[in-house]
């Protein structure tokens, strides 16, 4: 049995526990309605109580533990760039899975950076950028100074702007921050290299999957089972990097 197969086991398991706990939101007092919606869906949501129980930071990691149990994008080795990495729980899965923590002495380690415009707490294994704008030039001077003369193996981007509620210039926001993930994927990217980026329903969406596809030899459209079923996101996962004509 798989990883993610016993994830989903236990996930249907504490599915069943949350009906109970939402039983109790009927006598949280003193919480404002947004709160108690807030309170509701947390509730309602077992890969929150699953993070906990697995030391995730947040439960978007199953996501991406459930790109890689199909299409098996890390190995141990890699050099990986996290992009939007903040709270870091895709940092954890990608040092977990590149050995970048140096813990299997039998395979090669591993090489992780995280980047957020947020702080970010420590992650061992990962070399973290916290408090840096991925947009910004000097954020972007600083992770190629980090990365020297190596190429990267995967970039992933999980990164959003904060929403507005206004679909279309929401949809706008996370597509500039996409493009400019894939402009550092194409500069940075060993050939053959893979990139993973999130993306909103919209307009723009067949115009970029276009425009990634002239880069990598295949591309999916994913989306995974934890992302919550009110979400319009998906995932672009581009593979076999063919490499920039000089």
């Amino acid at each position: 049995m798989g990883v993610l197969h016993e994830t989903l086991i236990n996930v249907r398991l504490m599915h069943t526990c949350s009906v109970l706990l939402r039983r109790n939101l009927k006598t949280v007092k003193g919480k404002s309605h947004s709160s108690q919606l807030w309170l509701e869906r947390q509730m309602r949501d077992p890969y929150v109580e699953l993070a906990k129980q697995e030391n995730y930071r947040c439960r978007s990691a199953f996501k991406l533990l459930e790109v890689n149990e199909k299409f098996r994008i890390f190995t141990p080795g890699q050099v990986v760039v996290d992009c939007g990495a903040a709270p870091g729980s895709w940092t954890q899965v990608a040092v977990k899975l590149t050995n970048a923590d140096g813990k299997d002495p039998d395979v090669p380690i591993g090489s992780v950076i995280a980047i957020d415009k947020l702080p970010m707490h420590p992650i061992e294994g990962a070399r973290i950028l916290g408090g840096c704008d991925f947009m910004a030039k000097e954020s972007q001077d600083k992770l190629h100074a980090v990365l020297g003369d190596k190429p990267v193996n995967l970039v992933l981007s999980d990164m959003a702007p904060n929403a507005t509620g206004v679909k279309e210039l929401d949809h706008d926001g996370i597509t500039s921050l996409a493009y400019a993930a894939l402009k550092f994927a194409l500069e940075m990217s060993h050939p053959d290299a893979t990139f993973l980026v999130k993306l909103w329903d919209g307009g723009q969406s067949q115009q970029l999957e276009n425009d990634i596809s002239r880069f990598y030899n295949n591309i999916r459209v994913i989306r995974p089972m934890a992302t919550r079923s009110e979400s319009s996101e998906k995932f672009i996962l581009a593979r076999g990097f063919k490499g920039l004509k000089t």
